[in-house]
């Protein structure tokens, strides 16, 4: 445990780093080619109900995802933390925030897919995370729901793409990760 803990304190050092060398422009130009593909991916095509992330500096720009998400009509779903633990639910957001209630996604019609993000990320579909869990504990959540696991999509730069993660067995694996690739 303490030897994984400790691989990947040391991965997510390496990528952090990496990322941080790539400009801000290179940042906005892959996540443009990032969105492209999502836009034109089968199952966002087909999902009705979307979760999505408020992205992080180091992380994919998801402002025309969000936009995109409302123009379609789906239903869009944003993480809130609960810092102290490793709890998170996804809530609804509406187009124009008018009442203060929101829905969680699980105690309403589940999700059909979850754009997420991380550190760190290999071709088998392991995944880096922060380190808090937020996204295992929920996708564990959701195993429970009636509509069951949602197909999960991960949003990388390239820069994020390791040879290997190293992965416990609470890690969960995710269906694909989108990135720019030499396609």
């Amino acid at each position: 445990m303490a030897a994984l803990r400790a691989a990947k304190q040391a991965l997510r050092r390496e990528i952090k780093a990496r990322v941080a060398a790539v400009s801000d422009q290179e940042k906005l130009r892959q996540s443009r080619v990032v969105s492209q593909k999502l836009f034109r991916h089968p199952k966002y095509l087909s999902s009705q109900r979307v979760a999505v992330f408020l992205n992080m500096h180091d992380e994919v720009r998801t402002d025309d995802i969000l936009q995109d998400i409302f123009k379609r009509g789906k239903v869009c779903f944003i993480p809130r933390y609960f810092p102290r633990s490793s709890r998170m639910d996804m809530l609804r957001l509406k187009d124009t925030e008018e009442d203060s209630y929101r829905e969680e996604a699980l105690t309403s019609g589940g999700l059909d897919l979850i754009l997420m993000p991380g550190l760190g990320f290999d071709k088998k579909g392991n995944r880096l995370g922060r380190g808090k869990g937020f996204y295992d504990t929920y996708l564990e959540r959701c195993r429970t729901h009636p509509k069951g696991k949602p197909h999960t999509i991960t949003l990388a730069f390239k820069e994020q793409l390791c040879a290997e993660v190293p992965v416990g067995e609470h890690d969960i694996l995710i269906d694909e990760v989108l990135y720019e690739d030499e396609e």
